[in-house]
């Protein structure tokens, strides 16, 4: 460690010290222990985030780095979290209750917990859920703040996507991907003849069942003793990544799909279809025009609803609906074409604006829908049904080089804005 960062950290560490003692006699005004651009960091701040960081690698059961190293390495990341959330703010990132409420409870999902579960588990352990809840709101802004300024430095040509996609990777990447659920009747090297026909007809039986309608799970599940099957789910894989035995019959399966029964030197073999993605896709396209109204200081959210209500009922009444969205609508993208959107693919506008839009039909015009920009009516003009396969390699492989070079733009991006932005270590 240089001799400045020393310093700094014995200093960081003697404010942290002065402020926990004396707080162990009296309440006493917190300190700042950094000036950040337009905002700062309290000592309270940083000792909360030591202990937390103290807890996560206890509950690892590593070895805890030196003290001031541990005090600079995490001032270090309140810095930076500092100076991304004073972006945001300027910029005007927003995290609406509803969406850190979806947040929150994907969280408790992951942990196997409904929300009011995960609060009480959290409460039990000493943990406010409050606070996390705002650590969650913080970091849901930094990522949004590092998504809009690391993705806008990242450019992907189509030599590269060409490139990409001539070698032995990019060629498996176009490869169809198969989810296989997969169930083994073991039979014993040294079963009699008559053992492995009676293994044959229950196996048989079992596969009839479900080709009649029963789940797989189900049936497996049910057959016990010594007809207990092993095996299990073998997640998505490409069919070179699968063994010989299934890619046999994975390409000719559908999804929800199981084939007859496979035997081999271990038994007899049950292999479910879960689901199938990639290779040939040809997806239900809807041609659209929208008429966006945002609401603003100087019109409320009811104010832009009624709108958009008024220029439906124009358009029915049959005004012609792109000369509305040339007049009124607040797309910038879309306003000047008549609101045309063109042909659009399922997924690829936001879901409250895909729902409407599947549930209107042609030469219709949709009820009001509210999306995170907005009130919109969308007139639907067409639907096809488009063979997609090489687009979706492409945009498969160009978000493979993306994801490939994110991680090194974002480390150049934060370096950047922490050299560029006023630092004062008190």
């Amino acid at each position: 460690m240089k001799f400045n960062q020393l310093l700094l950290a014995a200093g960081v560490a003697a404010t942290l010290l002065t402020v926990g003692n004396a707080q162990s006699a009296t309440e006493v005004l917190d300190q700042v222990v950094a000036i950040v651009d337009d905002d700062i960091v309290m000592a309270s701040e940083l000792r909360e985030r030591i202990a937390a960081v103290n807890e996560s690698i206890a509950a690892r059961g590593i070895d805890a780095p030196p003290e001031d190293q541990l005090i600079r390495e995490t001032l270090d990341r309140l810095i930076l979290e500092n100076i991304q959330l004073q972006k945001g703010q300027r910029v005007g990132v927003r995290i609406s209750d509803a969406q850190l409420n979806s947040a929150m409870q994907r969280i408790a999902a992951q942990n196997r917990m409904t929300l009011d579960q995960f609060r009480q588990a959290l409460e039990q352990q000493g943990q406010s859920y409050g606070a996390m809840r705002e650590q969650v709101r913080r970091e849901m802004i930094i990522q949004r703040v590092q998504g809009g300024n690391v993705n806008q430095r990242i450019q992907i040509t189509d030599q590269e996507v060409d490139n990409f996609l001539a070698t032995e990777e990019g060629q498996k990447m176009a490869q169809p991907e198969y989810h296989i659920v997969h169930a083994l009747l073991a039979i014993p090297p040294d079963a009699s003849a008559a053992e492995v026909a009676a293994a044959e007809a229950h196996i048989e039986k079992l596969a009839k069942r479900i080709r009649n309608g029963e789940s797989f799970e189900g049936v497996v599940s049910s057959s016990t003793g010594q007809y207990t099957f092993s095996g299990g789910d073998l997640g998505w894989r490409k069919l070179d990544d699968l063994p010989s035995l299934f890619s046999d019959v994975a390409p000719g399966l559908a999804a929800g799909q199981t084939a007859d029964p496979i035997r081999s030197d271990s038994g007899y073999h049950l292999v479910y279809m879960a689901e199938k993605r990639g290779g040939e896709q040809v997806v239900a396209q809807t041609e659209a025009r929208h008429i966006l109204i945002k609401p603003s200081e100087i019109m409320t959210d009811e104010q832009a609803r009624e709108l958009v209500v008024e220029l439906r009922t124009r358009a029915e009444s049959g005004e012609d609906f792109g000369e509305l969205a040339r007049e009124y609508s607040e797309d910038i993208g879309s306003a000047a074409e008549g609101g045309d959107l063109g042909w659009t693919s399922p997924g690829q506008m936001v879901p409250e604006f895909d729902k409407a839009m599947a549930a209107t039909e042609v030469d219709q015009i949709s009820e009001p829908v509210k999306t995170q920009f907005g009130w919109h009516i969308i007139q639907v003009e067409g639907r096809r049904q488009q063979d997609m396969t090489s687009e979706a390699i492409r945009a498969q492989a160009m978000n493979y080089l993306h994801d490939r070079k994110y991680q090194e733009e974002l480390d150049a991006w934060l370096r950047q804005i922490r050299d560029e932005a006023f630092v004062d270590i008190k």
